[in-house]
């Protein structure tokens, strides 16, 4: 009688854990999956768009654009075709929170170079002064893999634009005159297809987690289903 109790313990025992793999894997997919908002003009302080943009609720994208990189090297929206990437605006003579963002980008850099479809393109705020041979000296001091990471200068107005209107991220000045601008901390992650689907302080170790992790979830999004 107790062999045949025990025998039957085992069948139980193995029955239950089959069901409790089998809940685990319908739980998992009825889970929905984690999505990152696509930002438009309308959902971000407006201190950071241009007042032409601020109530634009849908449809924004990354505007084209022609800079020059660290290798005198015409860089366009071309060279960011079908990738994700994260961009910033910086300039190579600043002495307080550049220094920190260009570290916590390297790190970024890290985690995302034997990855083929994540780049990375930060914009100097000061092109007069951030030539290509500045950019170099910059590039080769902060440990920029060219592969992976443009650093670009070019026209003050284009940038200025594309900082106001495309990435909704930079604040005017208003002493220099009508193109100057104060950079901020902002990293922008930009999908695929040129959408906004996140702002992280470029400053804050935190931040730059939650920005890895975005974007594993970003890449997992463009999986076949």
């Amino acid at each position: 009688m107790l062999s045949f109790f025990s025998k039957y313990k085992f069948f139980g025992m193995v029955l239950l854990g089959l069901s409790a793999v089998i809940i685990y894997l319908f739980y998992n997919a009825l889970q929905p999956k984690k999505m990152l908002p696509v930002f438009q003009p309308s959902m971000v302080d407006q201190s950071l768009v241009d007042s032409t943009l601020h109530y634009k609720k849908k449809y924004h994208t990354i505007a084209d654009f022609e800079l020059i990189n660290q290798n005198g090297k015409k860089i366009t929206q071309e060279d960011y075709r079908d990738k994700i990437y994260v961009a910033d605006f910086f300039f190579t003579t600043c002495p307080t929170i550049c220094p920190i963002m260009t570290k916590n980008m390297a790190q970024v850099q890290d985690n995302i170079l034997n990855d083929k479809d994540v780049l990375l393109l930060s914009h100097s705020v000061t092109p007069v002064i951030d030539s290509v041979p500045q950019l170099k000296k910059y590039a080769l001091e902060k440990g920029v893999v060219d592969s992976k990471w443009n650093l670009v200068t070019g026209d003050k107005k284009q940038i200025y634009e594309l900082a106001r209107k495309s990435y909704l991220a930079v604040k005017n000045d208003g002493d220099g005159g009508p193109y100057d601008m104060i950079h901020t901390e902002n990293f922008i992650l930009v999908d695929k297809e040129r959408r906004i689907r996140g702002f992280y302080d470029g400053t804050n170790r935190e931040e730059i987690q939650k920005l890895l992790q975005d974007l594993e979830i970003l890449k997992a999004s463009y999986q076949p289903k």
